[in-house]
């Protein structure tokens, strides 16, 4: 096949112009045969011109594919090697990083665990404070009153002592 140079839409409209002029001339100078023959050349010949450009225009096309094709798969093997650079680079930071990820998890298990012990805690401690201050205030009040026990008892015992010895005095009096 040989190669044909691309002809311009300015040269194909140039050559549709001549066809149609050269057809209202031939219809004066020439026959209608040779007119139909001229009519199919340049036809041929368009058509020639046509399919070359679409040909070049899917050559185009496919290289174009090929090198978008080819961009993809250096992208392609760019983004795998980033990501293997990217897990060599975290096993690198932190070598005990599953460890210390698991110790922190469990701390704060265990936080969250002392929270509610350390508020039953701190009610309990509570508790205990009212508790004891109530015991306080109940042994001062028992310590008080068995002071004045002591004290009625004592006085008691001298009214009865000094009543005994009125009566005794009074019984040797007596004749």
């Amino acid at each position: 096949m040989t190669t044909q140079k691309p002809i311009s839409e300015q040269q194909m409209s140039q050559m549709q112009i001549k066809s149609k002029n050269s057809g209202v001339i031939s219809n004066y100078n020439e026959s209608p045969l040779l007119r139909d023959d001229k009519d199919d050349e340049i036809s041929r010949s368009a058509l020639a011109v046509f399919r070359a450009k679409e040909e070049e225009i899917e050559k185009r096309k496919m290289e174009v594919r090929d090198k978008v094709h080819a961009h993809l798969g250096r992208a392609e093997e760019a983004t795998k090697r980033l990501a293997e650079i990217r897990e060599e680079l975290e096993a690198l930071t932190d070598p005990m990083r599953k460890e210390v990820s698991m110790v922190r998890k469990r701390i704060d298990t265990v936080n969250r665990e002392l929270k509610p012990l350390g508020l039953s805690c701190q009610k309990k401690e509570r508790e205990y404070k009212e508790a004891l201050e109530a015991f306080n205030d109940k042994s001062k009040e028992k310590s008080q009153l068995v002071s004045k026990l002591v004290e009625l008892v004592g006085e008691s015992e001298k009214i009865r002592m000094k009543k005994l010895e009125e009566l005794s005095r009074n019984i040797e009096t007596l004749p």
